[in-house]
């Protein structure tokens, strides 16, 4: 009978243990989350963080502060967070530039795929070549040919090294057998700021960061570096029209929490995720900027990941570009 007693006490202890951390889980959030975003503010990672995070906020009854810590092409902001806690307050906007940075350099002081846990793909950023109208280059072909006759004198702009913007840069150079000279800035604002002032020749862009100097006429789009043409610039060719076959170099962006993350906090935040981008209010806010959504929970996720880390892997191998 004692035996018995004792047995209850210690099942009702344990119960009751149980209690606080199954209500820390179920109750979160119950306070501000911050968003860590790798590139400077105005980036497309930036406008994909505040526009999601806004909508989240809504409808998780939390705010979501979003932090910018650029460098390293969002190596920086991935390692600090890679380093949270593990608690779902602390999250990051990972985007295509981590799988081809890791696809670089594999000794990265974290593992994109084992640092962290997929929430939820977000969206997709078109990206488009640009040049100033002062190059007289009014398509791909003649921006090759320029490239030809100055060897080593064409310099392109990127995002950082590793980034999308750069390996779209360095797989143009190999397909067309010219030599570009890589810029790296810290974000797209700078890059295309030093584009218009007519520091660099080119860049492959997020559409985001240039769209309005295209309509403005101060830069020229010469094709779109995705699988299709964008839904804002159906007139603009792909680089695959262009002449440059089975090139796509798309940005897409997703949240990703520390690994180790409570599984139903990750649940929360993709179900949060999912209905954000499904709403009227980011699309149309993100649509006129080459920003589409795009749907996958954690499973779709980890396979995207897993099948860009093969293509990007086997891009930087051919270029010459695995440390």
């Amino acid at each position: 009978m004692r035996g018995a007693k004792r047995l209850g006490f210690a099942v009702a202890f344990l119960l009751l243990a149980s209690v606080p951390a199954a209500l820390a889980q179920s109750d979160y959030p119950n306070r501000p989350i911050r968003l860590i975003v790798g590139f400077i503010p105005g980036s497309a990672a930036d406008i994909t963080a505040r526009v999601l995070g806004q909508r989240m906020g809504q409808i998780l009854g939390q705010q979501f502060v979003i932090e910018a810590k650029p460098g390293a092409g969002s190596n920086l902001a991935a390692e600090f967070v890679a380093r949270s806690a593990k608690d779902g307050y602390t999250l990051f906007i990972a985007s295509s530039a981590n799988i081809t940075n890791a696809a670089i350099n594999p000794n990265l002081p974290f593992d994109i795929t084992k640092d962290f846990t997929p929430v939820a793909l977000i969206n997709t950023a078109a990206v488009i070549l640009v040049v100033p109208p002062s190059t007289g280059v009014k398509n791909v072909q003649e921006l090759i040919a320029l490239a030809k006759s100055k060897p080593g004198e064409i310099l392109y702009a990127s995002t950082g090294v590793g980034t999308a913007p750069h390996l779209s840069g360095e797989l143009l150079s190999m397909r067309a057998g010219v030599k570009l000279v890589h810029v790296p800035y810290q974000g797209s604002p700078q890059a295309a700021t030093d584009l218009l002032a007519g520091r660099v020749t080119m860049m492959f862009s997020p559409a985001s960061a240039v769209i309005s100097q295209v309509e403005a006429g101060s830069l020229r789009i010469l094709a779109s570096a995705a699988s299709k043409r964008p839904g804002i610039l159906p007139n603009v060719p792909t680089m695959a029209e262009a002449g440059m076959p089975d090139f796509d170099t798309s940005i897409w962006f997703g949240l990703m929490a520390p690994a180790g993350t409570p599984r139903d906090v990750i649940d929360k935040l993709a179900r949060a995720v999912r209905e954000a981008v499904a709403s009227n209010e980011v699309v149309v806010t993100w649509r006129p900027q080459g920003i589409d959504p795009l749907s996958g929970g954690p499973e779709e996720f980890a396979r995207h990941i897993e099948t860009e880390s093969k293509r990007w892997g086997a891009v930087a191998q051919a270029a010459g570009l695995k440390k």
